[in-house]
């Protein structure tokens, strides 16, 4: 896909690397694909959770970059919207295997 993000530098010669999460917005919605194999059933709540904070750690630098915003005050609003969005939500979720 021609606006596909590039693969960070340094990856490729990482032997273990893998990809764990990939999220679009397409038809008006978010559309993920996830690495289920990655964790096991037990470590995969536990570990997605992870994976989505240390995430929001580092798009915090980013928003700091390009934006100059506050990091403490920009992971805080972020972390709002998210206790928001999983409490009362404003797009169904609708995951499944394929």
């Amino acid at each position: 896909m021609p606006d596909e993000l590039a693969v960070p530098p340094g990856l490729a010669a990482d032997p273990k690397a893998c990809e764990l999460i990939r999220a679009r917005v397409a038809r008006r919605g978010l559309v993920c694909r996830l690495n289920r194999g990655a964790w096991t059933k037990d470590e995969a709540p536990i570990a997605r959770g992870i994976l989505l904070s240390d995430g929001a750690r580092h798009v915090v630098p980013a928003l700091d970059q390009a934006y100059g915003l506050d990091r403490a005050a920009a992971l805080a609003r972020m972390r709002a919207v998210f206790d928001s969005e999983l409490g009362r939500p404003t797009t169904d979720g609708h995951g499944k295997v394929v």
